[in-house]
């Protein structure tokens, strides 16, 4: 099934437009070499409502323990935080909001859609590996209902059978892996060396598939990878520097760590 769906998706790809990837990444270098101030500025009105309470990320009732996260590269993390903070400045919320400006609210959604199907394939492959029954004949659901009737995933046809995120850290996590220390990575932000890793293998999955499945061009792979990345952008409401905290690298750190241990223990 799983290849099946990958196989019908392969002429869609396909047809990705060069010029979306290269216009995309001269936009983002030449912001990026601007951005090397380390002052925190806000600059323009955010995109969506900043949304960052810790009751609204975990829910309430939830243990916090701040003095159990270890955190032996503060220095580096915390340099690589402020670098990302100039990232989603002048490179992600810019182009946030000219993706939301040009695209139809429909098309936003359909795309949105077709991004969470894929990503259900990610969720399926760890399903079978957490050797959860439920997840899987969930995920299989869906992957084989939107695929199909909802037209490769841009229609969520399936919106009422349960979805779940599953990653291969969450794997790592479920079967006993410790989280090892604390880690802020580029562009993509906090996580810890466990993640980190469940992070390259997912991709690496990922890559795979798209090479065994579809016979797109790398320049087409890029297109494809930056407009998912716009559009998982698009759909975060955290903002840096807006949460009120004056302590707002300790608050991440520790909704990152307690959010991760949720995840795994459901």
């Amino acid at each position: 099934m799983v290849m099946s769906f990958w196989l019908a998706a392969g002429p869609v790809l396909r047809q990705q437009k060069a010029n979306l990837c290269s216009g995309l990444l001269v936009v983002c270098f030449s912001w990026l070499l601007g951005g090397c101030s380390t002052a925190p500025i806000k600059v323009g009105e955010p995109v969506e409502e900043p949304i960052f309470p810790a009751d609204r990320v975990l829910g309430k009732g939830v243990t916090y323990e701040a003095d159990k996260i270890s955190d032996p590269l503060e220095g580096f993390n915390r340099t690589m935080y402020r670098f990302n903070y100039h990232f989603d400045r002048y490179v992600f919320l810019p182009a946030v909001a000219a993706y939301k400006y040009i695209t139809p609210d429909p098309v936003e959604k359909g795309i949105h859609n077709f991004f969470n199907n894929l990503n259900d394939v990610r969720t399926l492959i760890n399903s079978i590996l957490q050797l959860n029954l439920t997840k899987t004949m969930n995920t299989t659901t869906r992957l084989a209902v939107n695929s199909t009737v909802g037209l490769l995933g841009f229609i969520d046809v399936a919106s009422d059978v349960p979805r779940k995120d599953e990653d291969f850290g969450q794997t790592l996590g479920y079967w006993g892996v410790g989280t090892g220390p604390y880690l802020v990575l580029p562009i993509l932000g906090p996580s810890n060396v466990r993640d980190g890793v469940g992070y390259g293998v997912d991709w690496a999955i990922r890559g795979e598939l798209w090479r065994r499945t579809t016979d797109m061009e790398a320049y087409q792979q890029w297109a494809l990878d930056i407009l998912w990345s716009i559009d998982e952008r698009a759909h975060v409401a955290f903002r840096y520097y807006e949460s009120g905290s004056p302590f707002e690298y300790e608050m991440v750190r520790l909704l990152y760590t307690t959010k991760r241990k949720l995840d795994i223990e459901r």
